[in-house]
């Protein structure tokens, strides 16, 4: 038993930092680009910004940016693994997919929407609604814990800070709660 813990525990650590890696060396090479990927982000109501539902998680405008979605992402990301390692890759695309197709559809004209926060916001709406839906007590508690130490982070949901969007942390936030119902009985 011992052994499949620890096996499971690397996995873990190398599919978050490996996922990690990536959103830093994306970063490193748009810095050497001057900036040349950020074309790839989620451009509302546009064909080509479709595209950004895919790429605009891996993107992030600077330094502070990608600090501030790497923390969050790593804590939340682990416990949607520990809930369920299997759930990692679904709850991420389905978070993915929420979070672009909100800024595509609700973002200011001309915009350009990146970042990983719509992923750690669906992260944060999955671990929050997987106890209702699931009904396990391991669940409630997993969610109970996550609002008492992410329960804040809600508000970023709401329009509010100019360059901040609102609408990739609702359609996250959306596409996470989908995944604890889509999960609820697996």
């Amino acid at each position: 038993m011992r052994a499949q813990v620890t096996q499971s525990a690397k996995q873990q650590v190398t599919t978050l930092g490996t996922t990690l890696g990536v959103f830093w060396a994306t970063f490193a090479a748009n810095t050497v680009l001057g900036g040349a990927l950020l074309q790839f982000g989620i451009i509302p109501r546009t064909v080509v910004g479709l595209r950004g539902i895919l790429f605009a998680p891996f993107l992030h405008g600077n330094l502070n940016h990608l600090i501030a979605n790497t923390f969050p992402f790593l804590a939340l990301g682990w416990m949607v693994m520990w809930r369920d390692a299997r759930h990692f890759l679904p709850v991420t695309l389905f978070a993915m997919l929420g979070s672009g197709l909100f800024a595509w559809t609700l973002g200011a004209p001309n915009s350009v929407h990146i970042g990983a926060s719509g992923v750690v916001f669906g992260y944060l709406g999955f671990l929050l609604l997987a106890g209702v839906y699931a009904r396990s007590v391991g669940s409630i508690l997993l969610s109970i814990v996550t609002a008492a130490l992410w329960g804040g982070l809600v508000m970023g949901i709401a329009p509010g800070q100019v360059g901040i969007s609102w609408q990739a942390h609702l359609g996250g936030f959306v596409g996470g709660i989908l995944a604890a119902r889509f999960f609820r009985k697996r």
